[in-house]
């Protein structure tokens, strides 16, 4: 099979496509024939070593896809030969064949794409655990989304409004932002050209916003948590502006605010039923038309590389897939 093979912690430029032997499901996994994969900034961090998981090298990255089931493994039931379904797996999904641990794997209704299914993977996931499960989002709150026009960003957006939650999408660009509210947003905030904290005190008034969801981190971390209102919940979600903030503390205690990490990682591996519910809850509001993945460019597999710098750019709106 070909697939994209990381031999050294190198990034980007030091993947390269290969073919190797497909790999053979294990007791209680699935072997997928992949049909479209899904991009997110961790293969970016996994292929340098910077991610929280290092698998033995070589290995294939790839966190999402999206195909049909090739063969079961032992003790696999609910599953059959051929049933369309989409999987969320640490590694392997950026190649013609991958397995996943059978509780990570969803059916696809025969109407949804392939390229929507894989999109519904990890960022939907993410955000819905983190909103639902951690923040408990409820409707006639404010949300805040930093990064608001990238993958996790607009899962976000949409997952707030499906709540009935007013969004403030903030994000780098204008462009971004248009994005943003087509996809629902009720404000938006361009935190490159303007003081964030000024802007959401002119957008919520001294009330303040009841829930953050960030996954960028870095300079914009404390105006947002600042931003808060009484027992607001603060959700850490990444770091993909590059560097970890450090904010006071008495932030924290003053208004009662929380600070809630969102490690799905985790969350998968103890409650996997939990987070299939989630992942079946998120693929019958897509079959039902309340909202569909934003999806900024499909490449073939062979462009790999073409389509994580996309990523690595910050250039992506929603989601980027590769097509096998």
């Amino acid at each position: 099979m070909r697939a994209v093979l990381c031999k050294t912690l190198d990034g980007v430029d030091a993947l390269e496509l290969a073919s190797i032997e497909p790999p053979k499901p294990a007791p209680g996994e699935v072997l997928i024939r992949v049909r479209t994969a899904a991009l997110n900034f961790p293969d970016l961090l996994i292929v340098e070593g910077r991610y929280q998981v290092k698998p033995p090298l070589p290995f294939v990255p790839g966190m999402e896809m999206a195909g049909v089931v090739h063969e079961l493994g032992e003790g696999v039931d609910g599953l059959s030969i051929g049933d369309r379904v989409s999987a969320v797996v640490t590694w392997g999904a950026f190649a013609e064949f991958a397995v996943a641990r059978a509780e990570r794997v969803v059916p696809l209704p025969d109407t949804m794409e392939f390229g929507v299914g894989a999109a519904l993977g990890l960022a939907y996931q993410t955000v819905w655990h983190a909103l639902k499960s951690r923040a408990r989002l409820r409707k006639g709150e404010t949300l805040l989304v930093l990064g608001a026009s990238g993958g996790v960003g607009l899962a976000a957006v949409q997952l707030g409004r499906q709540v009935g939650a007013t969004v403030i999408a903030a994000a780098s660009s204008d462009a971004k932002l248009d994005i943003c509210r087509a996809q629902g947003a009720d404000h938006v905030i361009n935190y490159r050209d303007a003081d964030l904290r000024k802007e959401l005190q002119a957008t919520v008034g001294k009330n303040g916003v009841d829930v953050v969801l960030d996954p960028v981190g870095g300079p914009y971390s404390e105006p947002a948590l600042r931003s808060l209102g009484w027992r607001g919940r603060y959700l850490v979600v990444g770091f993909a502006e590059g560097t970890v903030p450090k904010p006071p503390l008495n932030l924290v205690l003053l208004s009662e605010r929380d600070i809630l990490g969102v490690y799905v990682a985790e969350f998968f591996r103890r409650e996997p039923r939990a987070r299939l519910d989630l992942a079946r809850e998120l693929t019958g509001f897509v079959a039902s038309g309340c909202f569909t993945p934003v999806i900024s460019a499909s490449l073939p597999l062979e462009r790999f590389a073409d389509a994580m710098k996309i990523l690595q750019g910050r250039e992506a709106i929603g989601k980027i897939l590769l097509i096998m």
